[in-house]
């Protein structure tokens, strides 16, 4: 049998910050509310043709996973748009107040959508959402320690009729991989809290005020 490559499993794996040149670039759509659309023109590295790409722009967005004792996760049902479904939610938001830390933006949507608290705030997952279209990242938190919140929050629009489920997580993860649960961030959410629960331990997840790359750029 010839002699197999080398391989590396699990350490050394990390993204690599990189940036082509830009030769230009330009707003072609702003809407005044969350999102703009800008164009640029890349020049790769090596000599290769130059090429154009349209880029989302977006503030980013904050999630959480809320795991009660029973280890169930506190969940929202809510109507989405632009995809026809009213789905099943960890609460979430857009980091749309300037200069608020991740981590008090994520209590703030915990309050808002769900008025509930949580006394212990680890960060679960960083990723960005649709990193061929959008630069929009998203921070997931894991949330432990859960309370009713003392104020209530008046929801307009989508979130006017809420409801808040509550699911077991192991529930919640037989579902996603049967197909039945599609919100990324609670995909993203709830596979990664149960990988942590079960193997090295809720406890060993990053500090709350963990820097975040993707965003303190």
């Amino acid at each position: 049998m010839k002699d197999l490559p080398e391989l590396r499993f699990g350490a050394g794996l990390a993204d690599a910050r990189e940036s082509w040149p830009v030769s230009s670039s330009e707003v072609v759509h702003e809407t005044g509310r969350v999102i703009s659309v800008r164009r640029d023109h890349i020049e790769p590295p090596g000599g290769r043709d130059a090429f154009v790409r349209d880029v989302v722009v977006h503030p980013g967005a904050v999630g959480v996973v809320a795991l009660d004792a029973d280890n169930r996760m506190l969940l929202v049902r809510q109507y989405r748009h632009p995809v026809g479904y009213r789905l099943l939610e960890p609460p979430a938001g857009l980091l749309d107040v300037q200069g608020e830390q991740y981590r008090l933006a994520a209590e703030r949507e915990l309050w808002e959508e769900t008025g509930t608290k949580a006394a212990d705030w680890r960060v679960l997952v960083d990723a960005f959402t649709s990193p061929g279209l959008t630069d929009e990242a998203v921070r997931i938190f894991l949330a432990r320690d859960l309370s009713p919140a003392d104020e209530s929050y008046d929801r307009l629009h989508e979130e006017a009729d809420m409801e808040t489920v509550w699911a077991p997580l192991v529930d919640v993860v037989a579902a996603v991989l049967a197909g039945h649960l599609h919100n990324p961030i609670l995909v993203m959410g709830s596979l990664a809290t149960w990988t942590a629960l079960n193997g090295p331990g809720l406890e060993t997840l990053r500090p709350a005020d963990t820097p975040w790359p993707a965003k303190d750029r």
